[in-house]
């Protein structure tokens, strides 16, 4: 192969090149690099035309359709553009469909398997079901304070706690907690009961399997503010069942730290779940949903 480009570079020129001149120059232009984007290792080729797509489509308000994936996890999708415009085409008769998609573009995206029985409901009571999923799944969450602590007085003071919402087959929605006053975080809500609430989907599979970042808008969270209250003799029993039954080894805890349950009586609930900004769910819409069951 090299003696060949040789030859053809030979007949160019008329001064004589060096064999390994030759051997450089051939190696350049039969490199496989070429025409190629590499991203985490995984590569394919990308013309010009594409390039220019995404140039112009890569914007704010053009990224949920850049990452937007109609069949499944680990496709190519196509720019925002050419997207829209095959969206167009499915709603056309099948006579009006003469234009194939054959370019992909260098990104690539997940998508969320759909879950059965969940195909016909609206996009907001998805984003409902799936708030009260990540309250009912979540063992543990990210709880912020106003600090009272000396040094940090004022200053919002964030611990991670573990948490229920009822027993495997029993969710109400609401947080509960086995805490200690000895806890920082409990000695600011006795001074400021307001606190809010962040649950991750992190914790789960979905994104550890997808290999998406806890910070990514796909990867979803939900965060709950309200007031942290000690938890009534009435409701005593079930607290102690919501949280034993999912955190057995709290039985188990020194009674000396005199732990006691507290509950959180929610007032906003703000979900995260795709580009696109922050859904606001209603406490009355989130408290009579159930939440998806995956």
């Amino acid at each position: 192969m090299s003696v060949c480009c040789c030859q053809i570079q030979l007949r160019k020129r008329t001064t004589s090149i060096s064999w390994f001149s030759c051997i450089l120059w051939c190696s350049v232009m039969m490199s496989p690099a070429l025409g190629y984007v590499i991203v985490n290792s995984v590569s394919w080729s990308v013309t010009n035309e594409v390039e220019e797509e995404l140039d112009s489509s890569s914007n704010e308000e053009a990224l949920p359709a850049l990452l937007e994936d109609t069949t499944s996890i680990w496709k190519q999708s196509y720019p925002a553009s050419v997207y829209k415009e095959d969206v167009e085409m499915r709603s056309r008769p099948v006579a009006g469909r003469s234009k194939e998609i054959s370019s992909p573009s260098r990104m690539f995206s997940y998508r969320r398997e759909s879950i059965k029985g969940t195909e016909s409901i609206t996009p907001q009571e998805q984003a409902i079901r799936t708030a009260r999923f990540l309250t009912h799944y979540n063992s543990w969450g990210f709880l912020a304070t106003e600090s009272t602590q000396e040094k940090i007085q004022g200053v919002p003071f964030g611990n991670c706690l573990l948490l229920s919402d009822g027993p495997v087959n029993n969710s109400t929605g609401i947080p509960f907690f086995y805490v200690t006053s000895k806890d920082n975080t409990v000695t600011d809500l006795m001074k400021n009961s307001r606190a809010s609430l962040t649950l991750p989907e992190a914790e789960g599979d979905f994104c550890r399997k997808n290999i998406i970042d806890p910070e990514d808008p796909r990867c979803a969270r939900v965060t709950l503010t309200g007031q942290m209250v000690m938890v009534p003799p009435e409701e005593m029993e079930f607290a102690k069942q919501a949280m034993f039954s999912r955190h057995p080894g709290m039985r188990k805890w020194p009674r000396s730290y005199e732990w006691f349950f507290m509950k959180m009586n929610i007032e906003h609930v703000w979900l995260q779940n795709w580009y696109g900004g922050v859904s606001t769910i209603s406490v009355e819409e989130y408290f009579k949903t159930v939440p998806n069951k995956e």
